[in-house]
């Protein structure tokens, strides 16, 4: 199936590792130029080069803390000045800290509104100028299936991420008849470092070992396993491109059947 994908420019953002390099990593495969961004420089770099190695494709690493507004501004207009225009943007990042509501100060929710709201909202006020004008453009928001499904101890990134769902399904009206899609994708438990890290604290009040708290994850998935980041990235990709250019608005898991709701 062509996907329409080659020479597009993305964004993809907490993209040195995880579900932000598989995603700009198959994006690279199907064609596109790619600006990837990370706080860690020496990371940022490795994986950069495993993308230009593996795929052949132009990639531009640049370090971003995607909580700085100004550092948001230095991303896009970097991006924008090597490769002229950003067609896809895909909104990803880290989750923030969990724990029980009673836990958390006015800094610790502004922490989580800064990363997994607000930089969304400062991205595609930036890039949505250029795809208006071009008539084309994409913007995928990796969230999480929280969204759909609140869990025990993820408030911080349930509430930040259920505004971040409410702002897309807006602008997606919005901008609709332009040619630009906005859609969510919605993460269930997957093999990230977040998951192993959750695993990991989970072993330490538990007392047991890495291998059973992961299989107690995959006892409550009805695909029986934990998902693979390529998993969610092929989602993104498929979104992203020429064949999905009816579907906008939309948040979908991508979790193995974990989410139960009916919307």
């Amino acid at each position: 199936m062509d996907l329409g994908l080659q020479g597009k420019v993305a964004l993809v953002t907490a993209a040195s590792k995880g579900l932000g390099k598989a995603i700009a990593w198959e994006l690279a495969r199907e064609g596109c130029r790619v600006a990837i961004c990370a706080r860690e420089q020496t990371t940022l770099d490795a994986t950069a080069e495993e993308i230009r190695h593996a795929t052949g494709a132009e990639v531009l690493a640049l370090p971003c803390n995607v909580t700085q507004a100004d550092q948001i501004d230095r991303l896009v207009a970097s991006a924008q000045a090597r490769f002229g225009r950003i067609d896809i943007l895909v909104n990803n990042a880290g989750g923030p800290p969990t724990g029980s509501f009673a836990i958390f100060d006015d800094a610790a929710w502004q922490r989580a509104l800064d990363l997994n709201l607000m930089s969304a909202v400062r991205l595609c006020r930036a890039v949505l100028p250029g795809m208006k004008e071009r008539g084309w453009g994409r913007i995928i928001n990796s969230t999480s299936v929280m969204v759909k499904q609140p869990e025990e101890g993820f408030v911080l990134s349930t509430a930040a991420r259920a505004g971040l769902v409410g702002m897309a399904k807006t602008i997606a009206a919005e901008y609709a008849a332009a040619g630009i899609t906005v859609n969510n994708v919605c993460p269930g438990y997957t093999l990230t470092d977040r998951v192993r890290a959750l695993a990991e604290s989970r072993m330490a009040a538990e007392g047991r070992s890495y291998e059973e708290v992961l299989a107690d994850y995959a006892a409550e998935i009805p695909a029986g396993r934990l998902g693979r980041p390529e998993e969610l990235a092929a989602l993104v990709v498929f979104l992203a491109s020429e064949r999905a250019s009816y579907i906008t608005g939309a948040t979908i898991p991508v979790d193995g059947g974990y989410c139960r709701a009916l919307l």
